[in-house]
């Protein structure tokens, strides 16, 4: 069986990494979103449920069965070790999810996995390459402002400021697509994806 390369996308928030996963997809390239994945999994996956009700308490979930997020969240906020703890539950399970994903699209040339928190390539993953979407950070400040108007820009610097920096973010870099206003969008996806489909992928 042919395991298609596996492709990281990530940017900080603002950054439009969304935006070019989307282009991905209309040139037919599945795509794997961590983050919406992980909350679908804590409604649906009852092995995770199991295991959040285990370390946060029947708080973590409301009468109906909905994830708690808001109170998730109060109770992770100035709790490194609990946040840590939750994460260490939630990613065996998105990691499971992800591979059962990978099986269902063997016959892609490649695959994009996008998630705001991301290792370079090998490091602890699976990945084959990884794409780092970068923006100026005033435009990132715009971009977030007009699609959440009521979060105020030092909130959203605050946000930024918890997220790795752009340098370290393009030390993981095995591709940059700059996200800028200035530069064509498109034409840089095409490129990526023009050399994805030169590469033939791993046989096992």
């Amino acid at each position: 069986m042919a395991i298609p390369l596996q492709i990281g996308v990530t940017g900080g928030i603002g950054s439009g990494k969304s935006v070019v996963c989307q282009i991905f997809r209309t040139l037919g390239i599945p795509v794997y979103i961590a983050d919406d994945r992980a909350k679908w999994l804590t409604e649906h996956d009852p092995i995770l449920k199991a295991d959040i009700l285990r370390l946060m308490g029947s708080n973590a979930y409301d009468a109906l069965g909905h994830y708690n997020r808001r109170w998730i969240a109060s109770q992770i906020f100035n709790d490194p070790v609990l946040l840590q703890q939750l994460n260490q539950v939630i990613h065996p399970r998105v990691l499971s999810d992800t591979q059962a994903w990978i099986r269902e699209h063997t016959d892609k040339p490649y695959l994009i996995k996008e998630a705001a928190i991301m290792n370079a390539a090998g490091h602890g993953n699976t990945l084959d390459k990884v794409i780092v979407v970068q923006a100026p950070l005033q435009l990132r400040i715009e971009r977030i402002q007009k699609r959440d108007p009521h979060r105020s820009e030092e909130e959203i610097r605050n946000i930024i400021h918890q997220q790795i920096s752009d340098d370290e973010r393009l030390l993981l870099a095995d591709y940059v697509i700059n996200n800028d206003e200035h530069q064509l969008l498109i034409p840089q996806v095409l490129a990526i994806h023009d050399e994805f489909l030169r590469q033939q992928p791993i046989n096992s």
